[in-house]
């Protein structure tokens, strides 16, 4: 199967917010996160990502409404785990939710969730919302204890937090890659299924095609920023064409 590609239009919001914050009613409100989700499909993506943080400094609640209401492909909703957002997982009913941590200080999520640290209430949010019949994704740094943590407590999947990998210099890399092919066997061999996201660009995707058994790749910023030269859908379709030489990794 290849490789699938998750879109995160998050940024774009965060532009219509940068003039319209004050203002969410105006007419004159662009861009329109729908619109580019219409155009990350007609680029190939195979599902929407959009994370509505506590502070709603991009996307909103009625983005997050109307675009599972209007889209035709799975939509992964990323959230922290607080009563607010399982509150409105549960109304939204999306196919995936990617649990994730938060804090007001970060200007994008920044590391992974501490699943052994926060095992209780990690467990209690994956079961409220399995139980909605929503699948559960953690977004995790490539830790083992953090992978055994995610298998034990019944999620389907993890998302590797790949901007270690993304922001190490050349001597690292190696190293980095390492660490993620390592996690994505122990995950797989535990039954998870195994994405990844943080950091991906059209230049260090290759690299990233050494880690075995990789189900879905997330990206938003290295598209939402190509788009602004070639579109959306174009973006998307590039991005697309690199991944469809993944072949399982070194691993596999």
């Amino acid at each position: 199967m290849s490789l699938l590609l998750g879109v995160n239009i998050d940024h774009v919001a965060t532009l219509r917010q940068a003039r319209y914050a004050l203002l969410p009613d105006s007419p004159n409100a662009e861009p329109s996160p729908l619109e580019a989700a219409y155009d990350a499909i007609g680029g190939g993506a195979d599902s929407i990502t959009v994370h509505v943080r506590s502070d709603r400094r991009h996307m909103q609640d009625r983005d997050a409404r109307e675009i599972r209401a209007e889209i035709g492909v799975p939509l992964n909703f990323e959230m922290g785990i607080t009563e607010e957002m399982i509150a409105l997982a549960l109304e939204l009913r999306p196919e995936f939710a990617c649990l994730v941590p938060e804090t007001r200080e970060e200007v994008t999520t920044e590391g992974g969730l501490d699943v052994v640290g926060r095992r209780r209430e990690t467990g209690d949010c994956i079961r409220r919302l399995q139980a909605a019949g929503i699948r559960v994704s953690l977004f995790i740094d490539p830790d083992l204890d953090q992978v055994k943590a995610s298998a034990e407590l019944g999620a389907e999947m993890v998302e590797l937090h790949t901007g270690c990998f993304a922001n190490a210099d050349a001597d690292a890399v190696d190293a980095e890659v390492q660490r993620l092919a390592e996690a994505a066997s122990l995950g797989n061999s535990l039954g998870l299924q195994i994405n990844a996201g943080h950091g991906i660009n059209y230049g260090n995707l290759f690299r990233l095609f050494e880690v075995p058994h990789l189900v879905e790749l997330n990206i938003g910023h290295s598209i939402v920023s190509r788009a602004l030269k070639v579109g959306m859908a174009e973006a998307v379709r590039q991005m697309k064409q690199l991944m469809s030489t993944y072949r399982g990794g070194s691993c596999d």
